[in-house]
């Protein structure tokens, strides 16, 4: 049986209101959605192109700012 999910753990709410999933729930699940995720441990290895090299490039631009 899976457990509930935690908020602050597990997700967090963003600015609008909407669950965002934390890096610690993907790694978790295992593998990768597909779904452009915005903590995607697993580099957005099933998110189709182009939307998948576009993903990386904003993240790494992020990065870059930090």
């Amino acid at each position: 049986m899976k457990q509930p999910l935690t908020e602050k753990i597990d997700f967090y709410y963003n600015e609008e209101g909407l669950m965002v999933l934390t890096e610690k729930f993907h790694l978790d699940r295992g593998y990768c959605c597909g779904n452009g995720c915005k903590h995607c441990p697993f580099n957005y290895e099933k998110v189709p192109e182009p939307k998948r090299s576009a993903l990386l490039a904003g993240r790494k631009e992020r990065e870059g700012r930090q």
